[in-house]
């Protein structure tokens, strides 16, 4: 008997799919949402900027993503409801404020996807990235709206992830890696950067990131605390993917800084593919971004749409307009880059304001865990809980810092 409080699938869902299968895909959603123009821009800028010493930013966001995904995605899918109902649960009207941060941050971010995605045709074939753009648009469009799209959606992210690591196991081929630099100053830093730890976090589990998976589950109906070990496997396997693309981007990186090369500042990812590669690396790096422009653009839109619904009905004004919001979405991303150009510093600037939201959104999720009324007779696991809230007060007192310090 389902469930008063039980998610409908969508119109576009293929409900023959087993849960297993809809974790993978909310696996990869996650992790390519996570893996985009920004994570490429993030990785590249600090890696240059601090060289090995980055390697312990990215080890706290290792440990980071997975404290936050499993406790986001345990509690939406033992409760069943998506995190914005959740917190309104809490204290009436704090889920609107929660869909506020996390839909503006995802546009903010989905420019730079679209725009990301565009920047990858012009490399490739010398397309004006405005229109290389429009194109990535209408691609995405179309994904969305096809028969059965969540499939089409999660088979999509899971083709261009393969493409991301076999390039990627390229240019790490072609450069001398200094593996052991690389070891030392990640466990022992000789210098900590709050910037990088908040963006880099925040670009990879903040804002809409940490939500995309826990509600792309509730899309393909997996929910209650029975399908915990989906939820263990998905997150595990996302966050696996997602740490080791952002290792192996670091890597190549500090291979070409440690080589006595500087990053050209306007696109420090593209530098590292040409200095290691030359032209070929060059082609290499614009086939790259559109991967991550293409695959970051369907998580942003799937996930920041989807704080709009807050009802469980199939007939919800959100599921009858699904697609008008998502070419909304998607065209309103496209036009202001079309007309501002490329937001490469936005890209910086946003992933560690999704860093500042991070401590918000986790907190309202663990408060949610411990509230008999919405999880039952669901007890949280205590190591979950007590990492949890110190990822919420290692976040906020990073995020007090960050705002110290930064330079817009």
């Amino acid at each position: 008997m389902k469930r008063k409080d039980q998610p409908t699938e969508t119109l576009t869902e293929n409900k023959k799919r087993s849960p297993f299968s809809v974790a993978m895909g909310a696996a990869f959603m996650m992790a390519m949402a996570a893996v985009g123009p920004g994570f490429l821009t993030q990785t590249a800028t600090f890696t240059g900027e601090m060289g090995a010493d980055f390697g312990f930013a990215i080890l706290l966001c290792i440990i980071a993503d997975i404290i936050v995904q499993l406790n986001i995605w345990r509690i939406i899918i033992v409760s069943g409801k998506r995190a914005q109902v959740l917190a309104n649960e809490i204290v009436p009207g704090l889920g609107y404020v929660l869909t506020g941060l996390i839909f503006i941050g995802g546009f903010f971010f989905n420019i730079g996807n679209i725009g990301g995605a565009g920047l990858g045709l012009n490399v490739l074939f010398g397309i004006d990235p405005k229109y290389g753009a429009v194109i990535a648009a209408a691609i995405a469009i179309i994904v969305f709206v096809v028969k059965n799209a969540m499939t089409v959606v999660d088979r999509t992210v899971q083709l261009l992830a393969v493409v991301k690591i076999a390039i990627l196991i390229y240019i790490l081929a072609v450069t001398t890696v200094p593996v052991a630099t690389a070891i030392h100053h990640t466990f022992m830093p000789t210098h900590i950067n709050f910037y990088s730890i908040v963006t880099i976090i925040g670009g990879t589990v903040g804002g809409y990131i940490s939500f995309s998976g826990g509600h792309r589950l509730l899309e393909g109906g997996v929910h209650g605390k029975e399908n915990i070990k989906y939820v263990n496997e998905g997150a595990l396997t996302g966050i696996g993917v997602a740490s080791v693309i952002r290792i192996m981007l670091f890597l190549a990186g500090l291979a070409v800084v440690v080589a006595g090369h500087t990053l050209d500042p306007s696109n420090p990812a593209a530098s590292i593919f040409k200095i290691a590669a030359g032209n070929f690396g060059y082609k290499f790096f614009g086939l790259l971004l559109l991967a991550a422009g293409m695959t970051s653009t369907l998580g942003s839109t799937f996930t920041s749409i989807s704080f709009l619904n807050y009802s469980q009905n199939k007939q919800s004004w959100v599921n009858r307009y699904r697609s008008a919001l998502i070419i909304i979405f998607i065209l309103a991303s496209t036009l202001i880059f079309y007309f501002v150009g490329s937001p490469a510093k936005v890209l910086v600037v946003v992933g560690a304001i999704n860093g500042m939201i991070l401590p918000i959104a986790l907190a309202i999720l663990l408060i949610a865990s411990a509230k008999k009324s919405i999880v039952g007779d669901y007890h949280h696991p205590k190591w979950l809980t007590v990492t949890g809230w110190l990822v919420v007060l290692f976040m906020a007192y990073a995020a007090v810092q960050t705002l110290m310090t930064i330079k817009l």
